[in-house]
């Protein structure tokens, strides 16, 4: 057993307000994906407003056009194993929809102490690190892994 999980963070700049009639389908996803996300095997934590039980009033780099999805899972298996299936996979397919097309990195995952819950910031900073250096052992995707430290 690792004393490590998986944190993710996941950003996307919105084409549209939140309450947008374009918007619709994915606000009306967000809580149903959370909710699965929750029951997943695997699943440790997400980032969440008290108020809201979502992440939809959370900033990352002072940009409030960009929500932010920042949770923990045991590991890589578990975090695909949600994504790819389900409502969240037909959200995902649609994200276009809902998203502007960036180039630079919007996601990026890293190795946290068991326990640990990532902030927004340090999401900031993992990120920035991946547009910076590519994947690295602090920082790294989806497609380039690295093992928890000292597997």
């Amino acid at each position: 057993m690792t004393s490590y999980e998986l944190a993710q963070v996941n950003i996307a700049r919105m084409k549209y307000p939140l309450d947008a009639p374009e918007m619709k389908d994915f606000a009306d996803g967000l809580d149903p994906v959370n909710a699965v996300a929750e029951a997943a095997d695997g699943f440790r934590w997400r980032l969440q407003d008290d108020d809201r039980g979502d992440a939809t009033d959370q900033r990352i780099f002072g940009d409030e056009w960009l929500l932010v999805n920042l949770s923990v899972w045991r590991n890589a298996d578990a975090l695909t194993a949600f994504m790819y299936q389900g409502l969240h996979r037909e959200l995902l397919s649609r994200r276009y929809e809902f998203f502007e097309r960036v180039q630079e990195v919007m996601s990026t995952m890293w190795w946290v102490p068991l326990g640990h819950r990532p902030t927004v910031r340090e999401a900031e900073e993992k990120l920035l690190l991946v547009r910076e250096k590519g994947p690295t052992p602090e920082a790294f995707t989806l497609r380039t892994g690295f093992p928890p430290p000292g597997a």
